[in-house]
């Protein structure tokens, strides 16, 4: 961790990251008094995480379901034949109803999360993903915990 890094890391700057990781929208006014520090200090303090690549973005988390994505699924894909995973995994986040793909290590060489509105629009998934490997899918059926807050 690089100097910068860890002074932007102090205990205030954890309480900011917590605070933003539990609810993105709150006011640098609201940041501040949670914190202690004024707005312009929260905002200068924000910038420069954002600066330093700590903070990445900010997510609106939707309720996939409610968008039609009943059907989630978590898919293996191995013996990808010594193609290139950062090749595959290019060519898979093209398909609309990937969510996710992670490049792992053991025995998978990628993992995808898949959101399709049904069951025969999951298989169609499967087949294309069949192309860069063998497939082995599991439906998710529930996600007791959605995020979690990134600890100290």
């Amino acid at each position: 961790m690089t100097l910068e890094i860890e002074k932007l890391l102090d205990e205030t700057g954890w309480r900011l990251l917590q605070a933003l990781q539990e609810n993105a929208r709150l006011s640098y006014t609201e940041l501040g008094q949670r914190v202690g520090l004024s707005s312009p200090a929260v905002t200068e303090r924000i910038r420069r995480m954002e600066e330093a690549g700590i903070i990445t973005g900010y997510h609106a988390e939707v309720d996939l379901a409610k968008l039609g994505l009943a059907v989630l699924a978590i898919i293996h894909i191995d013996k990808i034949g010594g193609r290139s995973c950062d090749h595959i995994a290019m060519e898979v986040m093209q398909i609309p109803e990937v969510l996710e793909c992670l490049r792992v290590t053991g025995t998978d060489s990628i993992i995808v999360k898949v959101g399709a509105a049904s069951v025969d629009q999951l298989s169609k998934v499967i087949d294309q993903l069949s192309g860069y490997g063998i497939p082995t899918t599991s439906l998710i059926r529930a996600t007791p915990t959605k995020r979690h807050i990134t600890p100290r």
